[in-house]
């Protein structure tokens, strides 16, 4: 119920810029062309998590970047799914035939059906927020994608085997034995995703070790053996010390059920 309200008021009561404050509007142009995923590019994590797929992000995490996706994530400004699923399906396209990539290193082009795979939220989480932020905008993002020609939708096939600590505030090797075996396929995911092309979706990339175990966790339990390819795409991607990532050019077929 709370979402659902929630829903209602971002749709019918004057709100003001998610991203700069601006008086009456859901996204000024330019926090919308912020988000516009128009510099979408790769992200190259310093040190690189073993198993980390090819990541695309789609804008840096900064300035009205930054402000909208903790407006959405945490305090509930659903209808900004629509603008942050629409920079995630830009990062999507940003990673077809990657130059330099390798086979199947990429989402590439060509090759079938995109199932994207949102990171799962804690129940905690889920309950405190009123909504699943990454599944909402991974489903945007499939909306777009199909919208734009590319066959794709949603397969909520991860879930969190252990309880895990908030990664806020942990470094690189904290986070990654943090998260170390943390995530698995739930029963049925096999046939959820067979034969498709996997993107492994996040609102937000800081060292890589939450998609590298999201990776891990689909290679070792069989959806990925009979994909195509595995990547990974987030909306932003946190700034770190100079040299630390790549480039980041700044600039219904339904929901599959879930297996919560």
């Amino acid at each position: 119920m709370r979402g659902w309200w929630r829903e209602l008021a971002g749709l019918v009561l004057p709100v003001d810029c998610a991203g700069c404050g601006a008086v009456r509007v859901l996204l000024c142009p330019d926090c919308g062309d912020a988000l516009s995923g128009a510099g979408a590019g790769p992200v190259r994590p310093s040190p690189r998590p073993e198993g980390l797929p090819v990541v695309h992000a789609a804008a840096a995490y900064e300035g009205g970047v930054r402000a909208a996706l903790l407006a959405h994530k945490e305090r509930g400004a659903l209808p900004l799914a629509g603008a942050l699923g629409g920079a995630l399906a830009a990062a999507v396209l940003a990673g077809c035939g990657e130059p330099g990539a390798g086979a199947g290193a990429g989402v590439g082009a060509g090759m079938g059906e995109l199932v994207l795979v949102p990171v799962p939220s804690t129940r905690r989480q889920v309950r405190a927020r009123g909504h699943d932020p990454t599944r909402r905008i991974a489903l945007a993002a499939a909306g777009r994608l199909r919208r734009a020609g590319v066959p794709a939708r949603v397969a909520p096939v991860l879930r969190l085997r252990r309880a895990v600590a908030d990664q806020a505030g942990l470094g690189a090797r904290q986070r990654r034995e943090n998260l170390d075996g943390a995530l698995a396929v739930c029963r049925g995911g096999a046939r959820l995703t067979a034969g498709a092309r996997l993107v492994l979706v996040d609102d937000l990339i800081t060292t890589g070790a939450t998609l590298a175990e999201a990776a891990r966790a689909l290679r070792t339990a069989g959806p990925a053996r009979g994909a195509a390819a595995v990547a990974g795409v987030a909306a932003a991607v946190v700034a770190a010390p100079a040299g630390a990532f790549g480039p980041v050019r700044s600039g219904t077929r339904t929901d599959q059920k879930s297996c919560e």
